[in-house]
């Protein structure tokens, strides 16, 4: 379980994250979503341990996130796949594993690959596959290591449409095998519906949670669901918030502007 406190994140004189409360229940999947610049970033550093809150408190499995870290009880899935270049995929995957001090276990590792649909590619080297097949690594690299919990900052950034949708059903179906909790950044809104069990909006200057979503569509989720009625009805609630979050932005910014 996440849980957020009164979290508030400041650099300098900007207010990056405001007063943040939220609790992520065990074998979630959270997505965020939000304008450029809003804190979703900060905001998942911070559950990681890798930012501290200026006011506020974080607990993760009711340690701080530092601990939490230490106890590789969080697994990080970043836009860059950053994977080792002179290191196989199979080898990849073990390797934080293998740093935590964690038993060795290839063949859980091999599992892993040939689940994200990486089958016949285990000893490839990073410079051998496409962009999509890298963050498969990445993510069954993180998955591997055992953590309970997985952080994941726009992990599909950089990947066109359908290679983007085609790896959304492959992390739910991991999601579904593995029962991690998940919190996962991104700038899509049909993304974000499409993976979670409640959708977060954030809006900035500075940034705060303005609503949350249930998602109620149908387990398991294959691409069919989104030509769903239901499906394209979440995905119009939520852009209306963001909509109305970016117009205040922008309210703000032209304010502060013209002071």
């Amino acid at each position: 379980m996440i849980e957020l406190d009164g979290v508030t994140v400041r650099f300098d004189d900007v207010l990056a994250v405001r007063d943040v409360d939220l609790t992520v229940e065990d074998g979630e999947f959270l997505t965020v979503v939000g304008p450029s610049g809003c804190g979703k970033t900060t905001l998942l550093r911070t559950v990681g341990g890798l930012q501290d809150p200026t006011a506020g408190r974080v607990r993760v499995n009711g340690r701080s996130p530092d601990a939490a870290r230490a106890n590789a009880d969080l697994g990080y899935v970043f836009q860059q796949h950053t994977l080792l270049p002179w290191k196989s995929a199979v080898d990849n995957v073990a390797f934080l594993r293998e740093m935590a001090g964690k038993p060795g276990d290839r063949e859980g590792a091999r599992r892993l690959l040939r689940e994200v649909g990486l089958e016949g590619f285990e000893d490839a080297r990073p410079a051998a596959l496409s962009g999509g097949m890298k963050q498969r690594v990445a993510i069954a690299r993180a998955v591997h290591l055992g953590a309970d919990i997985l952080l994941m900052d726009e992990p599909f950034g950089e990947l066109d449409e359908i290679t983007r949708e085609r790896l959304g059903v492959e992390i739910r179906e991991l999601w579904r095998a593995e029962r991690k909790t998940v919190v996962f950044v991104t700038h899509s809104v049909p993304e974000a519906v499409f993976l979670a069990d409640r959708c977060v909006v954030m809006e900035s200057d500075p940034g705060r949670i303005v609503e949350t979503f249930d998602v109620d569509l149908p387990r398991p989720r294959t691409d069919e669901v989104y030509s769903g009625d239901a499906f394209q009805e979440q995905v119009a609630a939520v852009r209306g918030v963001l909509h109305d979050a970016r117009s205040r932005s922008s309210t703000v910014g032209r304010t502060l502007t013209e002071q």
